[in-house]
């Protein structure tokens, strides 16, 4: 699943190609949609809520979409050939500069914007919120803490405690702070250090497509131990190992050294 400076990225770029344009074709190709026409509608803006974006109109509706495993929206200039298959395509919004195509969006939602709080409520504060403060922070410190008798990597991608975290930086920041990912959280030596550190590391590539945790952007020097099992430690010099935590589908590959 994208962590969520991409979802933040993806939001970002589709704000800029439609916000206040004039849907010429609003095509949403999913099964409980499909009777939908949003052309004529006027895009106010796209936000992003940790991995949730909502694409809001003038008629008070907005597009929810989650991009999951393999969802995604690519940008176009109108008439030009799309990089995925047309069956692939779930949602067209085309104006008249930008056409935007959201490809295996499984989960796709049509609702008032008034109610966009009862898909995303229930998260934690969003690392990317453009408005984080202190209260932001003491919010997601106390719903971090209150997770005390649970494993350090599993509550990072909790999205209920703090919003944005995906298996690259739960990995990074546990690597940085030369934690374990199996840590409780209640042995954590500083809960604050860890949510500020995954947000300074979600806002470093926030604006990028790359992502990097060690300052460099070569492939293969963009992570510590992230993606790099069996490989030396970039520090210490000892192999990264790797094991499955979490259980079903919750289960993601932990690494560390």
């Amino acid at each position: 699943m994208p962590e969520g400076d991409t979802v933040y990225l993806t939001g970002k770029r589709l704000r800029a190609a439609l916000s206040g344009g004039t849907l010429l074709r609003g095509e949403l190709r999913h099964p409980q949609l499909a009777e939908h026409d949003l052309a004529g509608r006027t895009v106010l803006d796209v936000a992003t809520v940790g991995k949730h974006l909502f694409t809001r109109f003038d008629d008070g509706r907005s597009l929810h979409s989650h991009l999951r495993l393999d969802g995604s929206w690519h940008l176009y200039r109108p008439g030009m050939a799309w990089q995925r298959p047309s069956h692939q395509a779930r949602a067209v919004l085309e104006t008249a500069e930008r056409t935007a195509v959201g490809f295996l969006l499984h989960d796709l939602e049509l609702l008032p914007t008034a109610e966009e709080d009862r898909l995303v409520g229930h998260l934690g504060p969003d690392l990317l919120d453009p408005a984080w403060d202190d209260a932001h922070a003491a919010e997601a410190l106390r719903r971090f803490t209150a997770r005390g008798a649970s494993e350090l990597g599993l509550v990072l991608l909790e999205q209920r405690v703090m919003a944005g975290v995906g298996n690259l930086y739960k990995t990074e920041v546990c690597f940085l702070l030369g934690l374990s990912p199996w840590t409780l959280v209640r042995d954590v030596p500083d809960a604050a250090a860890v949510i500020a550190l995954a947000r300074e590391l979600l806002l470093r590539n926030a604006d990028r497509p790359q992502q990097s945790t060690t300052g460099e952007l070569a492939r293969g020097r963009q992570t510590w131990v992230f993606e790099r099992g069996g490989q030396r430690c970039r520090r210490c010099g000892t192999r990264i190992r790797t094991a499955e935590q979490g259980d079903g589908v919750y289960a993601r590959l932990a690494y560390w050294c």
